[in-house]
């Protein structure tokens, strides 16, 4: 799942969307964040958990932070991109931070 969140966020920066774009709304990060959804009561009760928890909260706290930015660049009809190039920046950078911290704890056999 660690696997499917990195090719999303590769995806926005090699390609046209933007990393919080294809980070919130295209079909690797949705389909691992279902997947950790439907697999997670598997991981009940061992190290695992964590690593469920950890990019489930990563999805919804980056669309919690996403929106309010969305909505205000929609709001000044784009005039705000000044002003939130270093939210979404942050964003992005917070996006690549978790993804990364969660593998390597995946990858040492530790919780996140």
């Amino acid at each position: 799942m660690y696997a499917l969140h990195a090719f999303s966020i590769v995806i926005g920066l090699l390609g046209a969307a933007t990393v919080i774009g294809s980070f919130l709304i295209g079909w690797p990060s949705l389909l691992a964040v279902v997947l950790n959804y439907v697999k997670r009561s598997e991981a009940r009760g061992t190290w695992l958990e964590s690593h469920f928890r950890w990019q489930i909260r990563t999805f919804w706290f980056g669309l919690l932070w996403a929106i309010p930015c969305g909505a205000l660049l929609v709001l000044t009809l784009g005039v705000a991109i000044v002003v939130l190039w270093l939210p979404l920046t942050v964003l992005t950078l917070w996006f690549i931070y978790r993804v990364a911290r969660g593998w390597r704890a995946l990858a040492a056999n530790q919780p996140v």
